[in-house]
């Protein structure tokens, strides 16, 4: 029974892996940019945060933004092009059961996301050795891995959710652009919601993304704007409900070619 499982998981890593320069060359641009802008251009203005330097408070949050991109991008792509090319009706007559075509893809997704989140750190552990003369080190390392496994799982399981619901490209693109974006942005990627008024700090602690980011950034570098007691619960149920929309947009969402 594991056999139509681990073929459509290996599907889904192949099917990424086709599009190399989507997968590494297009996130290692995008690092290697945001690094030398923000990181070395502007960090240099900016003052270290709990000791870290801008420099490498920056790039766990880089890192997240990488892989919780990639990760719904993998995931609902997959979904919406096997709508529009009518390979997504073979799912209904596969012998795999919701929870085994949910798992498959997710786990696809997370393997994108980790790799651009490695590719990120790689790149930013090279700007820290000629910045700051020494290579970026990670403080704790099964948080860090913790919180990559489950904002992939996450992101995966969105993208599933999304990509039902969508009926067209364009919404897919929207929703992309208008809610998660956004959302990113504003989670603490590129500044420590400390720096924020005290209204935004309370708007700031509503978005979830806030508690990914800041639980990869503890375990990176070992500073975080939120308690990993709180992180680590909120960010478990995050997985929970988005695991409940997924089986559920599953189960009543169209197989059939557009």
């Amino acid at each position: 029974m594991m056999t139509p499982f681990l073929t459509l998981f290996q599907r889904e890593i192949a099917r990424f892996l086709k599009v190399i320069v989507q997968t590494v060359i297009t996130p290692f641009i995008s690092s290697f940019l945001y690094l030398l802008i923000f990181g070395v251009s502007l960090g240099a203005k900016m003052p270290s945060h709990q000791g870290i330097p801008y420099l490498s408070f920056l790039i766990p949050g880089l890192m997240m933004m990488g892989l919780m991109s990639n990760a719904f991008q993998n995931s609902s792509s997959s979904i919406v092009s096997s709508k529009f090319s009518g390979d997504m009706e073979d799912l209904r007559v596969a012998p795999l059961s919701n929870q085994q075509i949910i798992w498959a893809m997710s786990l696809g997704a997370l393997v994108r996301g980790l790799v651009v989140a490695i590719i990120t750190f790689l790149v930013g552990s090279i700007f820290c050795y000629y910045e700051q003369g020494s290579i970026l080190g990670i403080v704790h390392p099964f948080t860090a891995l913790f919180f990559i496994i489950l904002a992939g799982l996450i992101f995966g399981l969105l993208g599933i959710s999304v990509a039902f619901w969508a009926t067209t490209f364009d919404q897919l693109s929207a929703f992309s652009a208008f809610i998660l974006l956004p959302l990113t942005y504003l989670g603490g990627v590129f500044l420590s919601i400390e720096n924020l008024h005290p209204i935004w700090q309370m708007i700031s602690k509503m978005n979830p993304l806030l508690y990914l980011i800041n639980g990869l950034r503890y375990g990176v570098v070992g500073v975080s704007d939120v308690p990993m007691e709180m992180a680590i619960p909120v960010s478990l149920l995050g997985f929970i409900l988005f695991y409940i929309i997924a089986l559920i947009s599953l189960k009543k969402g169209s197989f059939q070619r557009w």
